[in-house]
């Protein structure tokens, strides 16, 4: 089974959940940030897994990511926009077949949304089965 967990990542925290993903899938599976999966690599796999963070309680958007990086600058550790956001990177997914599951990272009392909005433009994109773990 070719496995790809894809996942949009700022500060790392993301990052370190899809390796994990990837690691507990099996040996065979990758874990590839937005930048590195292309759409056209997606459209033979047999299962997509994508994450993301939550900022402001849903998934990014491209305007949450440039007022981070502006209002960000001073972090210990600044945020990673070096890649494309996980919208952008669904959007430009192609038509496929196979299954997909999703992900986000969040803090515990934050309602989850964002796998949800995932999982859907997965559907709607490559995926014809789908679950959404809860993690």
């Amino acid at each position: 089974m070719r496995a790809i967990v894809v996942y949009e990542s700022h500060w790392g925290n993301t990052a370190a959940i899809a390796r994990a993903i990837a690691e507990g899938i099996g040996t065979d599976a990758r874990a590839l940030s937005t930048a590195e999966a292309p759409g056209a690599a997606m459209a033979d796999a047999d299962l997509i897994v994508a994450g993301a963070p939550l900022l402001g309680f849903t998934l990014p958007t491209e305007q949450m990511l440039k007022t981070i990086g502006v209002s960000e600058t001073k972090a210990p550790t600044p945020p990673d926009l070096s890649h494309p956001s996980m919208r952008a990177w669904l959007d430009a997914l192609p038509k496929g077949n196979g299954r997909a599951a999703s992900f986000e990272t969040r803090i515990w009392w934050s309602p989850g949304s964002a796998a949800k909005t995932i999982l859907g433009k997965l559907e709607r994109a490559t995926c014809s089965e789908s679950s959404t773990p809860k993690l």
